[in-house]
């Protein structure tokens, strides 16, 4: 399918069918949201990746008892770093030095411009994070989509209650959204079939 087939064809599927989603289909999905855009490159942000029937058993009631948390596949979960530390900025500059094959001293402009988010609040700096991992649940749900699998993506939970059944706060993340992956039950799902409603593009786009 083209790209606006399929999103066309994609929907948040309200009940899934439990059926696992073959390794290589998930590999696509996951390394797409490891490309995503990120600003800098910094990725400030990680992704869990849960299969785990009892693990997601004990999620399901911190999520609102939503069906698709133990029908799906798998259950991604995306966290946002609760702050932007000088050992992660250490780590990233590194990184694109051994990647590029570039001195570390060459990074000084990106490394003055990594010191200017350290003066900014820890809240600050999480909610720039958390729409960096946004950027990537977006990514996520097209990759899904080519792959044709569904994926819902979902912010009804309790964040600080996930958060500890994943014991986050001693990563230094945060739980922002999750996105549960599988195959849509077609002869449960109410949405299965219905229209996508969308704004008209006459009123969606303003041209200045």
């Amino acid at each position: 399918m083209d790209i606006l087939s399929l999103l066309n064809w994609r929907y948040a599927a309200k009940r899934m069918t439990g059926q696992k989603i073959p390794q290589e289909k998930v590999e696509v999905i996951l390394e797409s949201i490891r490309l995503s855009a990120s600003s800098i490159g910094l990725q400030p942000y990680r992704v869990i990746v849960i299969e785990d029937p009892s693990l997601l058993a004990q999620i399901k009631p911190v999520a609102n008892n939503q069906a698709q948390i133990t029908e799906a596949s798998h259950l991604l979960v995306f966290a946002a770093w609760t702050d932007i530390t000088e050992t992660s900025i250490e780590e990233y500059l590194n990184l694109i030095a051994q990647e590029r094959n570039v001195s570390i001293e060459s990074l000084a402009p990106m490394r003055a411009y990594f010191q200017g988010l350290k003066n900014n609040t820890p809240e600050q700096n999480f909610n720039w994070a958390a729409r960096q991992a946004y950027i990537a649940l977006g990514t996520g749900l097209i990759a899904a989509a080519s792959q044709e699998v569904d994926a819902t993506p979902m912010e009804g939970f309790d964040s600080a209650a996930l958060d500890q059944i994943l014991n986050l706060p001693e990563k230094g993340l945060q739980s922002v959204s999750i996105m549960a992956l599988g195959y849509r039950d077609v002869n449960q799902d109410w949405l299965v079939g219905q229209p996508k409603v969308r704004t008209p593009k006459s009123k969606f786009f303003l041209s200045l």
